[in-house]
Order: C-alpha cells, then sequence, then structure tokens
C-alpha cells in the first residue's frame, strides 16, 4: 500500500509577482558571466525535469488564483512567502487566499524606514514575520539601530527567515561580511523570543548553520530548494547526509519544510518535497516526527491556533 503524505506547511516560498515599470529584471553582469549563469542553469533545469520560467504574467490576481490551485493539487495545507513584489502587493495577494497564503515582510534593515515598515506590514497588512539577505546586509546584525526590530520582532515572537551563504548563482556573491550564518549569534543568543529560520542548509556554511545550531535554541532549519550547492562541495555530500545530521543534532523539532518554490510553469515543486519526506523515511523519522518536520513546527512558528496538534 501507498504511504501517504505527511501534512504539509511550506513555510518557504516566493509570490511571482508583475513586474512594476521600469523594474529591471536581469542583473548587470559581465556577457561572458552572464553566458555561464545561463548554462549552469539550463543545466539545472534539465536535471530537475523543470520547464523555463514563463516571459509572460498573467497578472497579480490570476498569479495568486494559480497558487491556490497549485496547493489544491497537492494537498498543501498552507504556504508562506516569504517575498512578493514589495509588502504592499504580497499583502494583497494574501488577503485573495487568506486561508492559504501567508505573507512575510521584505526589507533592508538598513534603509531609514524600516522599522516603521516592518511596523506596518505586520500591524496593518496583515503579514507574519521577516525575510531577510545576510549577503545583502551592509551593517551588523547587532547594530545599535536595529535594536528596536529586534525588540519589536522579539515581543510578537515573529519569526525570521534569513537567507545566508552563496545568493544568485554565477554572477551573484560569493563573497560577503555577512554571508555566514556566524554572524547573526550574537543577535540570536539575545533575542531568544524571536525563531530563526535558516534555508537551504547554510547555502554552502552547513557548518557554521550547525555551530549557529548549536548556540543557540532558537535556530531552525529549511531544506528548501534543489540545495544545488552541495554540487561545489570539495567532499561528497548528499541531501540525505544533511537531514541526517539535522536530525541527529537539533532534532526534528528544528526542522521546518520549504520549497522555495516560485514560478509558473513550474508551481510548487513537488520533486522536493518528495525528495525530502523520502529522505526524513530512510533516515528512520516516524511518522509523527515527520509530521513535524512538515506541518506542527511550522504551524508552532507561525501561531497558527489550533493547527499545532497531533495527526490522527
Amino acid at each position: 500500500m501507498e504511504r501517504r503524505l505527511p501534512r504539509i506547511i511550506d513555510i518557504h516560498a516566493h509570490f511571482p509577482a508583475a513586474p512594476k515599470p521600469g523594474q529591471a529584471m536581469e542583473r548587470d553582469i559581465h556577457p561572458l558571466v552572464k553566458k555561464y549563469n545561463e548554462k549552469l542553469r539550463a543545466e539545472w533545469r534539465q536535471r530537475f525535469g523543470f520547464d523555463d520560467p514563463e516571459t509572460s504574467h498573467p497578472g497579480n490576481e490570476v498569479q495568486a488564483d494559480r497558487w491556490a490551485a497549485e496547493l489544491d493539487k497537492y494537498n498543501i495545507s498552507k504556504i508562506v512567502f516569504v517575498t512578493g513584489g514589495g509588502n504592499d502587493t504580497l499583502a494583497s495577494v494574501v488577503r485573495r487566499h487568506p486561508d492559504k497564503f501567508i505573507g512575510f515582510v521584505h526589507v533592508r534593515l538598513e534603509q531609514e524606514d524600516a522599522y516603521d515598515e516592518i511596523v506596518r506590514g505586520i500591524e496593518e497588512l496583515g503579514l507574519s514575520g521577516l525575510k531577510l539577505f545576510g549577503p545583502l546586509m551592509t551593517k551588523p546584525f547587532e547594530a545599535p539601530e536595529f535594536t528596536r526590530i529586534w525588540t519589536f520582532l522579539a515581543d510578537r515572537r515573529l519569526p525570521v527567515l534569513i537567507h545566508f551563504g552563496i545568493l544568485g548563482g554565477p554572477g551573484g556573491i560569493v563573497h560577503h561580511p555577512y554571508i555566514s550564518p556566524l554572524t547573526l549569534a550574537k543577535v540570536a543568543q539575545t533575542y531568544t523570543d524571536i525563531p530563526f529560520i535558516i534555508p537551504h542548509f547554510g547555502a554552502g556554511y552547513w557548518q557554521e548553520l550547525l555551530h549557529l545550531c548549536w548556540s543557540a535554541p532558537n535556530i531552525y532549519v529549511d531544506g528548501s530548494g534543489s540545495n544545488d550547492w552541495i554540487r561545489w562541495m570539495p567532499y561528497p555530500l548528499t541531501l540525505r547526509d544533511l537531514f541526517a545530521k539535522a536530525y541527529e543534532t537539533i532534532g526534528p523539532e528544528r526542522i521546518v519544510f520549504g520549497s522555495d518554490s516560485s514560478w509558473f510553469p513550474r508551481g510548487f515543486a513537488y520533486r522536493y518535497l518528495v525528495d525530502q519526506v523520502n529522505v526524513c523515511r530512510e533516515i528512520g523519522m516516524t511518522e509523527d516526527e515527520m509530521d513535524r518536520v512538515f506541518y506542527r513546527n511550522a504551524a508552532q512558528l507561525l501561531g497558527l491556533a489550533g493547527e499545532e496538534g497531533h495527526r490522527e
């Protein structure tokens, strides 16, 4: 008899919003690097069986409805869009399907109105957490001007998802003062009421992420995306290895599921879900532990009342 999939909350996706007028769609990189980037991306899509992203956009309302249909198709309870065309756009998308969609605020902490925008996003727009990129930071996480931001988030126990590690493929970021998860250590140890979610197993900074997890109990790991970075490590590493080490060290209580889905026609990256479910079963997780990883942990972090219960 075929084993059923666990309950699913996808805590890491990106809503593919319509580009705004004048918005640059491509990075300004050297033509040779751009060609190399395109080559690697084409090879990656071929390995995973993904079609090329659409070149036209149907509008945000249609796009939201398409995503709602994806959740129904794959029996996904809820999805968290951590970015999506700006906070106002994403909030309107969430309002269109509030039973399925959750959104996070996305800002640069250094911007002058960062605190006000985070408060507005949470209290007025109804967003539910914060998304940041470590390799885009220009100041340390513990900079004094960020104190009231961390305090606001800690007082409300709001989740913060921060990308660390390599970013953007060839022509992107491979070296940066805040590329390592360990640059978050002081803030994580100070504001223990904030659950920090680090995606992609640290995207090349796995040892650093494990050390961060060792240093503070409020660090959570998501295994979202293809984790193609493991091919560029100097030693053999597999998705199974990553989950096994996380299971051994932080346990199933601090692992959450994310897909890093975004564009169509791929939609929900079902391949990633199946791969993660399979390796979790291979390493010996019980069905209750898998329910934690794929559903209950996220429900708890997101404060979803009545959603943290065990599966019958």
